[in-house]
């Protein structure tokens, strides 16, 4: 039974699969003027930035590598 639904599904193209072409929410918000002047910051990567959580975690990891590091030569 199972198999004569999918069988159906496919048959009258129910599973049509995705869009041909794909759409950028940017390139159909903005004008290419604005898309080129585009200021792009070393800082930030593919629009990611890093907040004062990820701050303190990196901090507290090269800590933590610290505090290890005087243990293991100091005891």
């Amino acid at each position: 039974n199972d198999y004569n639904e999918l069988g159906f599904n496919l048959r009258s193209n129910i599973f049509q699969g995705g869009p041909l072409e794909s759409r950028s929410l940017m390139k159909d918000s903005y004008t290419p003027d604005v898309i080129q002047k585009a200021i792009r910051d070393p800082k930030t990567w593919h629009g990611r930035r890093t907040d004062e959580l990820g701050k303190w975690h990196q901090k507290n990891a090269l800590n933590m590598n610290l505090q290890k590091a005087l243990e293991e030569k100091y005891g």
